[in-house]
């Protein structure tokens, strides 16, 4: 009796053992805030989930809240995604001044303050005009790149009813001020990107078509989706649709 209870235990404890390994192999899934202090502001961010890194990024004057749908379909579907407040934004102290190369300049010391290797980024408008800045910037930084109604430049990149009206705003707010002369890259910025890309837009975004083509078309291999009777961020803001798009790119190009 006491050899079977010996073999028995040993057998127990064997397998517990195993299942240590194989639980400190997997990374642990976590879900909480927390700020970090970068290029001398404070950036508030949440971070949810467990396995590869993923970035999100909101648009102009919104927050982390706006993608907590996305988060949480990446997060469940086996990745380990960060959704950034802005600087200025969202959580963080309101600025008197913005400008897209310091907000690049903030997601790439968040990435290299975590230790992320090439993370993939996905940015709304204003995020995607930021993570398309931070590959600039920064080559060979990001592992993919997923934009949503971005432009990579003013004049000529907004649809003709709204660019009228968006720039002959009187005593503009210092984010739209931002947005009424930034960004100022070119489709030869764009042909040094290498990071697997897809470009996507509304069907009936507030940004031109053409444009949206412009920048697909400028990064090598980059991938142009129109969503069918969307807007700028119908498909976006806490839409399922979103992380259906995303999750599809990752599996095609082996995220």
């Amino acid at each position: 009796m006491k050899i079977k209870t010996f073999v028995k235990d040993c057998r127990l404890i064997s397998v517990l053992l195993i299942f240590a390994v194989i639980s400190c192999c997997r990374p642990a899934y976590s879900s909480y805030t927390d700020t970090i202090e970068i290029n001398g502001i404070s950036l508030f961010y949440a971070a949810e989930g467990c396995g590869k890194p993923v970035i999100l990024l909101h648009g102009n004057g919104g927050s982390h809240n706006d993608l907590e749908t996305t988060t949480r379909q990446l997060a469940q579907s086996g990745y380990m995604v960060y959704a950034l407040d802005s600087r200025g934004q969202g959580a963080n102290a309101p600025l008197n001044e913005y400008h897209y190369k310091d907000m690049a300049a903030d997601v790439y010391a968040f990435i290299k303050a975590k230790g992320l290797e090439k993370p993939a980024v996905f940015g709304f408008s204003d995020g995607g005009i930021i993570a398309l800045q931070l590959e600039v910037m920064y080559p060979g930084t990001l592992g993919a790149i997923v934009t949503g109604g971005a432009n990579i430049f003013v004049e000529g990149a907004l649809v003709p009813s709204f660019e009228q009206e968006f720039l002959s705003q009187k005593n503009p707010s210092p984010l739209t001020l931002m947005m009424m002369h930034e960004p100022a890259m070119t489709p030869e910025d764009m042909a040094g990107i290498s990071a697997p890309a897809l470009i996507m837009a509304g069907e009936n975004d507030l940004i031109r078509r053409e444009h949206t083509f412009l920048i697909g078309e400028s990064i090598p291999g980059a991938v142009v989706k129109i969503i069918p009777g969307e807007d700028h961020g119908s498909y976006i803001c806490n839409s399922p649709l979103l992380g259906g798009l995303i999750l599809d790119f990752f599996q095609s190009i082996g995220y």
